[in-house]
C-alpha cells in the first residue's frame, strides 16, 4: 500500500513540476519551438500531403487542412474536399488513409467519451460520429450553422453557432447532449441586418457596408474594413475547456465567461490588455486600394457586371464617401484566437500587427482566472501559422501542421516541436 502511495505521490509532484515549468517557460517572454528530429521521420510527404496543390481561385488549399490529436498521441488530418483522412502513428510515421463511414468530406474535429470521433456538419446539419477506424456510430443534428465544437467531459459538445433570422443574425453558444441531441444555448448575441430575408432594406447603408440589388434577380454584398462595427463584423465566440468546466472567450468585447458543464455561468471578468487599432492612415490606404479593385472590376467586362454597371458605379461613388470620411480609428477585437496548452492554460493570442508577428497572453484558471504573462512564439525553420486547427498541445509538445521555410517539393509537414524558454 505504501508503495502505490509513494508511486501516486511522485506521479503528482512530476505533473506539478511540469506544469511550473511551462509557466515558467512563458514568463521569459519567448517560446522557441524546436522540431523533435525524431518524430515523422521516413515520411513520403509529396504523396502523404499530394492534395497541397489543390487550388480554390488558383490558390494552393494545403493549409486548409487540419488536425486531431487522440488520446495515445496518434494524428488525424483532415483534406479539405476529400473524402479520406490521414493517420499517423504516435511517432508520426504514416499509417493509412481511411474514411468514416456516412460522413463524406467532413472534418473530423475532435474526440468525444475518450473513443468516438466527432466532424463538423454538413450543409443539412448532419454531425457523424465513429469509432478510431471511421466505423459508424450514430448521427446528431444541428439546425444552424457553427463556426466551432468541442468535446466536454462530461458526454456532451460545446458548441459555438449562428443563424439568420428575418431581421436579425443570432450568434450563440449552446451546450449539446451526444445521447439525446438535446440543446442548452448558454450565451446569445444579436445584431441586425442591414436587409430582411424578404429583401426588405432594414437600415440606412453603414461605413464601408456596400450591396447591389442585381437585374434579374440576387444581391451582392460586400464590406471593405475589417473589424468596423458599423458593418456588424467581428470575430465568433472562442470556447475552452478548463478545469472541468467551459470557458467562453468574446474576442469583440474582451469578455470571458466561465460555465459549469451544466451551462450554469461561474463567473465572468474581462482581457487586461488595451485593443490594437487601425489607424486613419491604414484605413485610407485599405480604402483606397480597394476602390482600386472595384474599379478595374467594373472595367473587366465581365457580363454580370456589365448588366448591372449604374449598381456598381453606385457602389464606387459610395466607397470613395467613406473615404472621405475616416476620422478616427477602428478599435481590433481583444484576440483573435485561443489555444488550449497541455497543462490547461489557454493561450489568447492578439491580432497580429504585422505578418507573422504572434504574441499571447497566457490565462490560467484559478478563482475565476489570471493572466500570468505575454509571450511569443519564434521558430527558425518553419513558417507558422498560428490556429487551434493546426497546433494541438499534448503531454507538452505541439503538434503541428507548418511549412518547412526551405523545403524541396510539398512545403507542408506534420511536425512535434519541443517547447523550449529564451
Amino acid at each position: 500500500m505504501k508503495k502505490y502511495v509513494i508511486i501516486l505521490a511522485l506521479a503528482l509532484f512530476q505533473l506539478s513540476s511540469l506544469a511550473q515549468d511551462l509557466i515558467s517557460k512563458y514568463k521569459t517572454g519567448t517560446i522557441k519551438l524546436v522540431p523533435d528530429t525524431e518524430f515523422a521521420q521516413g515520411n513520403d510527404w509529396n504523396t502523404v500531403f499530394r492534395s497541397y496543390y489543390d487550388t480554390l481561385y488558383n490558390r494552393p488549399m494545403g493549409m486548409r487542412k487540419s488536425l486531431v490529436v487522440l488520446p495515445d498521441g496518434s494524428v488525424i488530418v483532415n483534406h479539405a474536399y476529400r473524402n479520406y483522412r490521414t493517420k499517423f502513428s504516435p511517432s508520426g510515421a504514416y499509417e493509412k488513409e481511411f474514411e468514416l463511414e456516412k460522413a463524406g468530406h467532413k472534418a473530423v474535429l475532435g474526440v468525444i467519451n475518450g473513443n468516438t470521433l466527432f466532424t463538423g456538419l454538413n450543409n443539412m446539419g448532419k454531425m457523424t460520429c465513429t469509432d478510431f477506424d471511421g466505423k459508424y456510430k450514430k448521427t446528431l443534428t444541428l439546425d444552424y450553422m457553427t463556426k466551432d465544437i468541442i468535446a466536454l467531459n462530461n458526454g456532451s459538445f460545446a458548441v459555438v453557432g449562428w443563424v439568420l433570422w428575418a431581421e436579425k443574425i443570432r450568434s450563440f453558444v449552446a451546450i449539446v447532449d451526444y445521447d439525446t441531441n438535446e440543446e442548452k444555448v448558454i450565451w446569445e448575441d444579436f445584431i441586425d441586418r442591414n436587409i430582411s430575408s424578404s429583401g426588405k432594406h432594414l437600415n440606412k447603408r453603414q461605413p464601408f457596408n456596400y450591396q447591389a440589388t442585381l437585374k434579374g434577380g440576387g444581391i451582392v454584398s460586400y464590406t471593405t474594413m475589417p473589424y468596423s462595427k458599423s458593418t456588424g463584423k467581428g470575430l465568433p465566440p472562442q470556447i475552452a475547456t478548463v478545469n472541468n468546466e467551459l470557458l467562453v472567450a468574446i474576442p469583440n468585447t474582451g469578455e470571458l465567461f466561465v460555465y459549469d458543464l451544466n451551462g450554469n455561468l461561474k463567473s465572468k471578468t474581462k482581457v487586461n490588455w488595451g485593443n490594437n487599432t487601425i489607424s486613419v492612415e491604414e484605413q485610407k490606404a485599405i480604402q483606397q486600394k480597394a476602390i482600386q479593385r472595384y474599379q478595374a472590376y467594373l472595367e473587366s467586362g465581365e457580363e454580370m457586371v456589365q448588366k448591372n454597371r449604374d449598381a456598381f458605379k453606385q457602389i464606387i461613388v459610395e466607397m470613395q464617401d467613406d473615404l472621405q470620411k475616416i476620422n478616427t480609428p477602428i478599435e481590433k477585437p481583444s484576440f483573435s484566437n485561443i489555444i488550449k496548452d497541455s497543462d490547461g492554460n489557454i493561450l489568447f493570442f492578439e491580432i497580429p500587427a504585422e505578418k507573422d508577428a504572434n504574441v499571447f497572453h497566457v490565462w490560467v484558471y484559478n478563482q475565476g482566472g489570471k493572466f500570468v504573462a505575454k509571450c511569443q512564439f519564434v521558430c527558425d525553420e518553419y513558417e507558422l501559422n498560428i490556429s487551434a486547427s493546426k497546433m494541438v498541445f499534448h503531454n507538452g509538445y505541439i503538434y503541428s501542421l507548418q511549412r518547412l521555410k526551405e523545403a524541396k517539393g510539398n512545403p507542408l509537414r506534420l511536425v512535434r516541436f519541443k517547447v523550449e524558454g529564451a
